[in-house]
């Protein structure tokens, strides 16, 4: 999921990628609506517009959130129409490859966490060192008695 938040005078129409604010990644099962929704519901403002594409996955989001706006992509214009989807998605797996090699299933939410946080803090600048050291000393973890 990807959160922007149309600039001043933007048009729905606009010829250039919004920014993006923040993003939130949860791995999930399968691509069926009956997993895609809950999990919609939980992390969506229903007062929110949703662009997607037109996957049959997404059909319930029409009574979650305000408007719903799936468009048929085409496979040469998949980058374009959802582009900082596709480019946090590109650039997760690239730092999962490069950096780890081989994650561990019951792990990857973690990773994809830890990815989100840094993304959406990527202008913080000199403080996020601050601000992670508070996140990590403050986070009880959950995996603490899986360590073998």
């Amino acid at each position: 999921m990807a959160e922007s938040i149309p600039q001043d005078g933007e048009s729905k129409k606009h010829s250039k990628p919004r920014s993006i604010n923040h993003i939130k990644m949860i791995v999930i099962e399968d691509l069926l609506a009956d997993t895609i929704t809950p999990i919609v519901e939980q992390n969506v403002c229903l007062s929110s517009t949703v662009d997607s594409d037109a996957s049959t996955s997404y059909a319930e989001l029409k009574n979650i959130v305000k408007e719903h706006r799936p468009k048929v992509i085409p496979k040469k214009e998949v980058g374009k129409m959802l582009p900082w989807v596709h480019i946090a998605i590109s650039n997760a797996k690239r730092l999962l490859l490069n950096t780890y090699h081989d994650i561990k299933p019951e792990y990857l939410q973690s990773y994809l966490n830890e990815f989100c946080y840094k993304f959406n803090r990527r202008y913080f600048g000199q403080n996020l060192f601050d601000r992670l050291l508070i996140a990590t000393v403050s986070y009880k973890n959950q995996f603490r008695y899986k360590i073998r």
